[in-house]
């Protein structure tokens, strides 16, 4: 009997407990049901923004930070060495084609001068007496009083006279040139940019005194990276001032340098300035814009348009009928906020928006805006 009504309470238990999950089934079966056709509807209807393609030339504007530097900047010394005794510039100064820049004492040199003023004066004497002494002895032999033997050795004393007056003169004309060594003038027209030299300072020859750069030829120096220096040469370079940005100077590659720097990993490169104004000074900072053309067809797009999920770059395209296909693309640079692609028709349709929330063939309905 206890085992009968143990078994007559928990009957109805099971049983109740078998209902509620028959109804929790069914219930569960018509919500689905009604999930599904709402979802299809929603995904029939899903807006999508997009633009039309329009393809471009590939031709691109790059703009580098440069700095003005002459072409030619000399290191000018003294050709003789000496005391200085007075420095006539200073690092800025604007100089002119022989411009005395610094003197060196002239003491010695003088000294050297009036020597080789006595010996040239001296072999013009021994030339004389020797040049006498020589057509003498050629009257003397002609007439038959005077042996071979003498004429040649005065003929000789003569040669000797001649080669010594040479000389003299080479020696005075090389004091000269030394006197006029110790004054240090401007070879150009240009500008001091550095001064190396002090009075009191003994320097010897070739030493570099003052440095002057060349102000008619100006050049832009820049650093270019490595996937553009084989551009350099092909596009349109102008130049503006950072203290001038509303004039635009045209600009000329001139030189190219071969290698890499070893820490930047930059090309060193120089644009000639042409049509160079006063406004234009040594060391100022610039933009050099580069602007090159293209021949490949490209399309600008916003950067939220790419997709790539480890199978390579690419766009969802809207087909006619309506549902999204994915398009590879080649990527042909990364900017701010777009993308440069090629591989896209004119007139696509591109998914702008969204792109990883959409699967192959999904019909969708596109608003269009302009990129």
């Amino acid at each position: 009997m206890r085992t009968n009504n143990v078994y007559n309470q928990r009957a109805p238990l099971k049983e109740r407990r078998l209902a509620l999950f028959f109804c929790a089934l069914i219930a569960s079966s018509f919500l689905g049901c009604g999930k599904s056709d709402n979802d299809a509807q929603k995904e029939a209807e899903r807006p999508v923004l997009v633009a039309l393609a329009h393809l471009a030339s590939q031709g691109q504007v790059r703009d580098f930070v440069a700095t003005v530097k002459p072409r030619i900047e000399s290191d000018l010394g003294f050709r003789v060495s000496g005391k200085v005794v007075k420095r006539l510039v200073q690092a800025g100064q604007r100089v002119r084609l022989g411009d005395t820049l610094a003197l060196l004492d002239e003491k010695d040199l003088r000294l050297q001068r009036e020597q080789s003023e006595a010996e040239l004066a001296a072999a013009k004497m021994a030339l004389a007496h020797a040049a006498g002494d020589e057509q003498r002895t050629m009257t003397l032999h002609k007439d038959g009083w005077t042996a071979q033997a003498a004429v040649d050795r005065v003929r000789a004393a003569a040669q000797e006279a001649r080669g010594r007056l040479q000389r003299a003169e080479r020696a005075v004309e090389l004091s000269v040139n030394s006197l006029d060594y110790a004054t240090l003038r401007a070879d150009h027209d240009g500008v001091v940019t550095q001064t190396l030299i002090e009075p009191g300072q003994v320097v010897a020859a070739g030493q570099t005194a003052v440095r002057v750069a060349r102000t008619d030829e100006l050049e832009a120096a820049v650093s270019l990276p490595e996937d553009f220096a084989g551009q350099a040469d092909k596009g349109v370079a102008t130049l503006t001032l950072w203290s001038n940005r509303a004039k635009r100077y045209p600009a000329k590659l001139r030189e190219l340098s071969p290698s890499a720097d070893v820490q930047t990993r930059t090309f060193a490169a120089r644009y000639s300035i042409l049509d160079v104004d006063a406004a234009i000074s040594l060391g100022m900072s610039a933009t050099l814009e580069i602007a090159t053309q293209g021949v490949q067809a490209i399309v600008k797009l916003p950067m939220s348009a790419l997709f790539n999920q480890g199978a390579g770059p690419a766009l969802w395209r809207v087909d006619q009928e309506g549902r999204v296909q994915l398009l590879p693309v080649k990527v042909v640079r990364y900017e701010a906020d777009h993308v440069l692609v090629t591989g896209v028709s004119e007139g696509d349709k591109i998914v702008l928006l969204g792109v990883h929330k959409l699967e192959a063939g999904r019909k969708v309905r596109a608003i269009e805006r302009p990129v």
